[in-house]
């Protein structure tokens, strides 16, 4: 055998190849082989949930109520807008009459204001004891603060519970029927929505929808 060809056998020989550089190569191509999975998986992964493309253009947002107790109010989030959700109590459902009789309101039946056909004119609902409102004010588009005591010093003793514009100051009621003489024109809106079960609501589908 000449000494061209056995030098050749010899740089063929796997014992010869550096140990560490061995070492080196395998662990590469495991990172590359693994990033290229994770790379395939990303797009399959995000499928499972809304885009923020379908949110923004009015995807359907399901909220669970069970923990709302009576009196407080939860966020949720729908077309880049807040979506209040209040549970009522017996209390505050009779308050909305008065305001309506007493001639307090501007819009009591939500006649100029908007609000989807299936919902009570007066509590603005589809069960009384839960409010589901655009949590935005109808005069320049600030949030509204939720103000659920009643006759506190600032906002003065006839006050029984509402929503407080701090940008320009408008007043809402517990149904978000804006009162008379106030900046905004227009009840804060009540967003289409629907109840899966008692604890679900769908907002952005009407109810009674297929």
């Amino acid at each position: 055998m000449s000494s061209e060809l056995a030098g050749t056998d010899q740089y063929l020989q796997p014992d010869s190849v550096n140990p560490g550089r061995r070492r080196f190569l395998v662990a590469a191509t495991s990172v590359v082989g693994a990033a290229g999975a994770v790379g395939a998986a990303v797009p399959f992964v995000g499928s499972w949930f809304p885009s923020a493309k379908a949110k923004a253009a009015g995807a359907p947002v399901k909220v669970n109520i069970s923990k709302i107790e009576v009196g407080q109010q939860m966020v949720a989030e729908w077309r880049g807008q807040p979506v209040f959700i209040l549970r009522r109590n017996d209390e505050t459902i009779a308050n909305l009459g008065k305001l309506a009789a007493n001639g307090e309101l501007s819009d009591p039946n939500s006649q100029a204001s908007s609000q989807p056909a299936y919902v009570n004119p007066e509590n603005r609902a589809i069960k009384p004891e839960v409010l589901v409102l655009i949590g935005i004010c109808t005069h320049l588009g600030c949030s509204p603060s939720f103000r659920p005591e009643v006759a506190p010093a600032d906002l003065g003793k006839e006050w029984l519970g509402g929503y407080f514009c701090p940008c320009h100051g408008s007043r809402y009621d517990l149904a978000g029927r804006v009162y008379k003489a106030q900046p905004a024109p227009l009840n804060l809106p009540v967003p289409p929505h629907s109840y899966e079960s008692d604890d679900v609501i769908v907002v952005g589908i009407d109810q009674g929808a297929a």
